[in-house]
């Protein structure tokens, strides 16, 4: 059996995999504005903010005590 046989179904299945890693998550702030971010946003940082980026690409800061909620998007 070729190699390239194999290496072919292989790279498909990882980029499947990988591809399937990446959940887009709302994070829902206390006066009811909405992020929707490209992954699980950053946990509270030492200085009290969390950092995400938001689908357009923008890399959003907020303080940890203005989010009210961060679900994964249905």
């Amino acid at each position: 059996m070729k190699i390239q046989s194999l290496l072919m179904p292989v790279a498909l299945a990882c980029c499947a995999a990988l591809a399937g890693c990446s959940t887009s998550t709302v994070v829902t702030l206390q006066n009811g504005t909405q992020y929707v971010t490209k992954d699980a946003p950053k946990t509270k940082s030492k200085d009290g903010f969390y950092e995400f980026e938001d689908i357009s690409g923008k890399t959003i800061r907020v303080r940890a005590d203005e989010v009210a909620t961060v679900k994964e998007e249905d």
